[in-house]
């Protein structure tokens, strides 16, 4: 079983990868939803902490529909981020009609040069959310798709979450599910849903707060429950 976290200070990281989960979305502007973070902040968890991580590309928080600016400044982000050893990223684009703009989508990839993808919860606002999976599906560099099955909280989506894992199984991105997820609940939504990963932000920090340092106790939690279901 795969543990995400997010992050987004150093010191973040260290407490995550002492714990023993297995890979960090690295961000900035936690109160955004998450944003770019800077070059410096990746370069150090980069240089300091021996674990796998994904970058969030993403310029602004008024939407997920972006211009031709905002594409090539995500493009020179990605450029950068991979020269100085990012091992994913984690974005998302929308059309105004609220599609997956494939378009955006292919020049990204393409900047990626293989690096692995998780396609983040942009895909929350879709509508159709099977259909959009298999759109996704035909793109090899997307590896994962961050998903609260279309609600504020994913434990409210278990239905949601399991068809995606069914489609996940036939021929498509790893379903990556999270936004509410806890340690008291987070057992039992595992053994619902049948997923091989999963991401919290809050649940693993003190008072449930993402504004709050890390909670070294939280973290444990989440790796023994994770633990048993390798």
């Amino acid at each position: 079983m795969i543990a995400e976290v997010i992050v987004y200070t150093l010191a973040d990281a260290k407490a995550a990868a002492s714990s023993g989960v297995n890979r960090l979305e690295i961000i900035t502007s936690p109160t955004e939803g998450g944003l770019t973070p800077s070059l410096g902040l990746v370069q150090m968890i980069r240089e300091e902490v021996d674990l796998d991580f994904r970058v969030m590309i993403r310029p602004h928080s008024r939407s997920f529909c972006y211009d031709p600016d905002d594409i090539r400044t995500m493009e020179r982000d990605i450029a950068a981020f991979r020269n100085i050893g990012a091992r994913g990223f984690v974005l998302g684009m929308l059309t105004p009609d609220g599609a997956i703009d494939e378009t955006g989508l292919i020049r990204l990839l393409k900047v990626a040069e293989g690096l692995p993808v998780t396609f983040h919860r942009a895909f929350d606002e879709i509508r159709n959310q099977e259909q959009a999976f298999s759109v996704l599906s035909r793109y090899p560099g997307i590896t994962h798709v961050l998903t609260s099955g279309g609600r504020s909280s994913v434990l409210e989506a278990t239905a949601a979450i399991r068809r995606l894992q069914l489609l996940s199984e036939q021929s498509g991105p790893t379903v990556l599910p999270g936004a509410g997820l806890h340690p008291d609940r987070l057992e039992a939504f595992l053994k619902e849903t049948s997923v091989r990963e999963f991401h919290m932000g809050s649940g693993v920090r003190k008072n449930g707060d993402l504004m709050q340092p890390m909670d070294p106790d939280k973290l444990n939690q989440v790796r023994s429950i994770a633990d048993r279901f390798q």
